[in-house]
């Protein structure tokens, strides 16, 4: 259904338009970036990503295989080659395909990079706890809860919480037998 392929240079107005207002930037990306979204910003956000062995992150768009529409954005960062472990994040579907069923392959995407081509342990994410979509996503590829961080993020207007969730490699080739 889909594939992934690094994010460039080349998807960044795509990205930016997907990203429309303040709220859908800090349900995206918490408070790393300042609305509006910016090449410059984008730019730093993909500079030294997506080499093996060497990158913290890997920032992909995903590719619907037929098509060849992107559909939507995801990133598996925060590496620690030492603990073999990271964070899938900015996770997103473009507006025109929301609830068309790409979010689950996209995570289950980015979690067979991670730990099929990148060897890694333990791949867990950050989830705000009003996003209940995204929860049962993640819970559908296989991810599960390891418990909610109160209050963690001062919108302006109202406080979120986070529930963390995590996927170890055992659990990730049980599911993929």
């Amino acid at each position: 259904m889909i594939e992934l392929a690094p994010f460039n240079e080349d998807d960044f107005k795509q990205l930016q338009s997907w990203i429309d207002t303040e709220k859908i930037l800090t349900n995206w990306a918490g408070n790393l970036f300042t609305f509006p979204l910016t090449e410059r910003s984008l730019r730093w956000y993909i500079n030294e990503t997506n080499v093996a062995g060497e990158s913290d992150a890997f920032v992909f768009k995903a590719v619907h295989i037929e098509t060849l529409e992107t559909v939507g954005h995801i990133s598996l960062g925060g590496l620690s080659w030492k603990n073999r472990s990271a964070r899938i994040s900015r996770v997103m579907i473009s507006p025109e395909h929301v609830g068309k069923g790409y979010c689950k392959p996209m995570v289950k995407a980015s979690l067979k990079i991670g730990f099929e081509e990148l060897q890694l342990h333990r791949i867990g994410l950050g989830v705000y706890t009003h996003n209940q979509s995204a929860i049962k996503c993640y819970e559908g590829a296989g991810l599960v809860s390891e418990g909610i961080q109160r209050d963690v993020l001062w919108t302006g207007t109202e406080y979120w919480s986070m529930q963390e969730m995590a996927i170890l490699e055992d659990d990730w080739k049980k599911l993929n037998v």
